[in-house]
């Protein structure tokens, strides 16, 4: 499974580095197209619009070298460098500033002579703004799908150039057909920039936070984490999660975690936190690396359930016919009973697979051991209770009192004991 997601991991970044590279061969192609456009029209609109192109024709270079860089591991950062991805993003919102100012200052800079604009500007111009428009959102979109920060400012980018486009294009087209539209003073292309604006600003400020938020190791959203919670506390040798912290870098997640386990055997620790990464890594996409820091329960208290067969604690010879049970807990300084309550079997009207049902029912409940009056090996029940770590105990008693008083007897003294 971990192979496969890796596999897959290599694939998106092999995906993110060819549509990083086919944005920086749009731009230059349009930053080329619009400079013939500037000297047929001698607009400022496209004059700005080119210089915007030129800027991020340098943006989605830097952004391409960066791609390639990230994925490399180095002994000076073994980890990688899945961090350049949102400081590209950063870069980017200081681009889109950049841009957004630009277009600012052309826009409220009229022209010293009339532009000569022909049909043939209008036509290349607006298929130019299509192909921003469309690329734009083919970044996007690859970029929810992979979880790329850096596809996501760049798709962000380009739906801020096609606005900007747009302005120009209807600027050039009012041009064109000498029309000179104006409220209270200002013109349409104004107000229109100053609509673009804002939304320049909404994006870039949003990349920044985002971004920044990264770089400065803030914490995984708070309903990733509570996922790889529940996986953690889906394996029934997890006693408790005593911590969980994460941090993005880049489109990757490191995750660690401590946990107390129920044995002492350290063999079958490690083995249950590869368990635990396994299946962290297969439900969550994007997990480069998960730390487990693993160490067994010091016990305090021991669990016991105990098949009844009514509620006044008579014990019920059948594990998963048993209408009730007793869970009792026990002091583990003093062998005194701390609470006990008896609650009925949820199962025992199932045809087959009672007695695992009812297992891996006491299992959720944290039973530490069971007491019952006939051998469980070879079982399922017995199986279950064993991969969970859960003592089971044969046991000669005629009621909950003697059935507890029996496993406190073979397992004297429990102490502060480790199990």
């Amino acid at each position: 499974m971990e192979t496969q997601a890796q596999g897959t991991q290599d694939t998106e970044t092999r995906e993110i580095q060819r549509i990083a590279l086919y944005g920086f061969l749009l731009n230059l192609g349009l930053t080329g197209m619009k400079a013939v456009l500037v000297f047929l029209s001698g607009s400022l609109a496209v004059i700005a619009s080119t210089i915007d192109s030129a800027t991020d024709s340098i943006a989605s270079l830097i952004l391409y070298v960066g791609l390639k860089l990230s994925a490399r591991k180095t002994p000076t950062f073994p980890l990688g460098l899945y961090k350049i991805e949102n400081l590209l993003s950063v870069a980017v919102a200081f681009f889109i500033f950049v841009a957004g100012y630009e277009i600012a200052r052309r826009a409220f800079s009229p022209a010293l002579t009339p532009p000569n604009i022909s049909m043939t500007v209008i036509l290349l111009f607006a298929a130019g703004t299509i192909a921003i428009f469309l690329f734009g959102r083919y970044a996007i979109a690859s970029g929810r799908r992979t979880e790329s920060p850096t596809l996501m400012a760049e798709g962000r980018h380009r739906k801020v150039d096609a606005l900007s486009s747009v302005v120009v294009l209807a600027s050039v087209i009012l041009s064109h057909f000498k029309l000179d539209v104006r409220f209270y003073g200002i013109t349409i292309d104004q107000i229109a920039a100053a609509v673009v604006l804002l939304f320049i600003a909404h994006t870039g400020w949003e990349l920044l936070v985002d971004g920044m938020r990264v770089l400065l190791d803030a914490s995984i959203d708070h309903e990733t984490l509570g996922k790889v919670q529940r996986i953690i506390e889906a394996e029934p040798l997890v006693a408790e999660v005593h911590s969980l912290t994460g941090r993005n870098a880049g489109r990757f997640r490191f995750l660690q975690a401590a946990i107390t386990v129920r044995t002492d055997d350290l063999q079958r620790a490690h083995r249950i936190s590869e368990k635990i990464e396994s299946n962290i890594r297969g439900k969550v996409p994007h997990v480069e690396r998960v730390v487990i820091h693993y160490e067994p329960q010091v016990r305090r208290y021991l669990r016991i359930a105990v098949p009844l067969s009514d509620p006044g604690g008579k014990m019920s010879r059948h594990f998963g016919e048993s209408p009730y049970f007793a869970i009792a807990l026990l002091r583990l300084s003093d062998n005194g009973i701390e609470t006990q309550e008896i609650i009925e079997n949820p199962y025992v009207d199932m045809e087959k697979a009672k007695g695992i049902r009812v297992a891996e029912w006491l299992i959720a409940k944290k039973v530490d051991a069971v007491a019952i009056t006939e051998e469980m090996k070879h079982k399922g029940p017995g199986y279950v209770f064993s991969d969970a770590g859960v003592q089971i105990h044969v046991v000669s008693a005629k009621d909950v009192g003697e059935a507890i008083a029996s496993i406190v007897s073979v397992a004297h003294p429990f102490g502060d004991s480790k199990l």
